[in-house]
């Protein structure tokens, strides 16, 4: 075929025939594509039910978490007021070695700034010990609080026979929002 020869074909009646024939065996097949498939998108949609649950809140307002944060700070209250009366005395013991550094003898002031450097390593460990104790104690409550809550969780979804539900999300509608009751339920369970 000649570069003429297609020139005639492309102006020919035939070509564009073949062409819209082609273009409406296409949008026929999709419409009818469209046409089954959307029903059952929908009717998908209409079935599925999803929640959402804000951990941060559940973590937060729940009494157990509210119990649990009272609890944790009576608990380490006495180790903590020890750890600031520590951290006072070092602090008065460096204020006072700077202020008498220029009159004690040089055996004097390197005892007490041995002595000082000992107080502050004890302090450092004390506090180190105290922040893991904590920590653990923390990361304890928090682990039985989001075994309770995702109990309370399945419990609800089973019994409302929700599909799916979400704890992390960039946005969820309050429509599909189920923390107060996830809460509820929560704080009423033993």
């Amino acid at each position: 075929c000649s570069v003429h020869d297609w020139y005639r074909l492309l102006n020919s009646n035939k070509y564009w025939r073949m062409v819209l024939n082609s273009v409406k065996k296409f949008l026929i097949g999709s419409a009818l594509s469209l046409a089954v498939v959307l029903p059952t998108m929908s009717h998908a949609q209409a079935a599925t039910k999803i929640g959402f649950v804000n951990t941060e809140r559940i973590l937060r307002d729940s009494k157990f978490a509210v119990e649990s944060q009272k609890k944790l700070e009576r608990d380490f209250s006495k180790r903590q007021k020890e750890l600031e009366d520590l951290a006072t005395k070092v602090k008065a013991e460096a204020t006072k070695l700077d202020k008498d550094a220029i009159t004690l003898p040089e055996a004097e002031k390197v005892r007490r700034q041995r002595d000082l450097a000992e107080m502050d390593r004890d302090f450092q460990r004390k506090r180190r010990e105290f922040e893991e104790d904590l920590a653990q104690r923390k990361n304890q409550v928090v682990g039985e609080l989001v075994e309770r809550a995702n109990r309370v969780i399945r419990q609800i979804a089973e019994k409302e026979n929700y599909d799916i539900i979400f704890q992390e999300a960039v946005y969820a509608n309050k429509r599909i929002d189920i923390t107060d009751q996830v809460l509820s339920s929560l704080d009423n369970a033993k």
